[in-house]
């Protein structure tokens, strides 16, 4: 009987040494391991060994990345000015033994952090300046943050700041003042484009007059060119008519008789005209009419 409560006493201590003895740890984390309240190990995901009653698993670290929203948090700008800003840090632990035993509460400090340094880094900018530059924001809060955080075995990623809050009356005179650029660019764009329409209409009107110059220039060559040629084919025409009304009289051989005939034939051509008021004889009127006489006169007398 003694012997069988020994069994079952030697039975139910090692059944319970082996279910203190093994250690299951989840995937993507950390077993922190104290051997006589001391640190020993950290526990890999999986089935893990430790000795019992000597080795106490203390708590599993999350390794994953986590994501820890703070609630606004007012700060002042170089122009003083009260702003809340919004802001998010993603980070990761990478060191287990450091988060555990280098910091009480990594939570409670990270957030502690980032509101300082957010409030240090935009101290020092003034209000339109920390609108625009949350990159640049971010980036000098991650570059603190990492380098603060760093002996607490943790890796800060990013943070973003989500929104960031402007006093309702200084929103007003804002948009108030983005209207009035507003309403400037306008008007000089418009005073611009009035400007170029009258360059451009300038421009065109120039250019329609210096083209019209030059067409009323080429028409008045043209109309000269056109009149000395027919002057020239007229003056052509004249002589080749009096060319040929000399070859024709030479060929023809006229006496004094006709020549005499032919001028008076062409005075009453002379006097036509109502310009002509005075009209003068010829000196030797008397021998033409002579001569026309005796041409009469051997035409009436019969042939002998």
């Amino acid at each position: 009987m003694e012997s069988l409560v020994a069994a079952l006493v030697v039975t139910v201590i090692a059944v319970l040494a082996l279910f203190r003895a093994v250690r299951i740890v989840p995937q993507a984390n950390a077993g922190i391991v104290e051997r006589f309240g001391r640190y020993h190990r950290a526990l890999r995901p999986g089935l893990n060994l430790v000795v019992p009653f000597i080795d106490r698993m203390k708590k599993t670290i999350d390794l994953r990345e986590q994501v820890v929203s703070f609630p606004p948090q007012p700060v002042s700008t170089s122009d003083n000015l009260v702003i809340s800003i919004d802001a998010v840090i993603y980070f990761q632990v990478v060191d287990p033994r450091a988060a555990t035993y280098e910091i009480a509460n990594l939570l409670i400090a990270v957030e502690q952090l980032t509101v300082t340094t957010l409030r240090n880094a935009v101290g020092g900018m003034d209000l339109e300046r920390t609108l625009t530059s949350r990159e640049e924001i971010n980036s000098e809060l991650r570059g603190a943050l990492d380098h603060a955080t760093g002996k607490w075995g943790v890796r800060v990623n990013r943070i973003e700041l989500k929104a960031v809050d402007v006093p309702v009356s200084i929103q007003e005179s804002m948009e108030k003042q983005m209207r009035a650029d507003r309403d400037k660019r306008a008007a000089v764009l418009s005073a611009e484009g009035q400007k170029q329409t009258a360059i451009l209409v300038a421009e065109g009107q120039k250019h329609a007059a210096v083209l019209r110059a030059r067409g009323e220039a080429e028409a008045l060559v043209l109309r000269a060119q056109a009149d000395a040629e027919a002057r020239a084919m007229r003056a052509k025409g004249e002589a080749e008519a009096i060319g040929m009304l000399c070859r024709a009289i030479h060929e023809g051989k006229p006496d004094r008789e006709f020549l005499a005939y032919q001028y008076l034939r062409t005075l009453p051509e002379i006097a036509r005209g109502d310009a002509n008021k005075v009209w003068i004889m010829p000196s030797d009127m008397g021998r033409v009419i002579e001569s026309l006489e005796s041409l009469l006169a051997g035409k009436d007398t019969p042939a002998a």
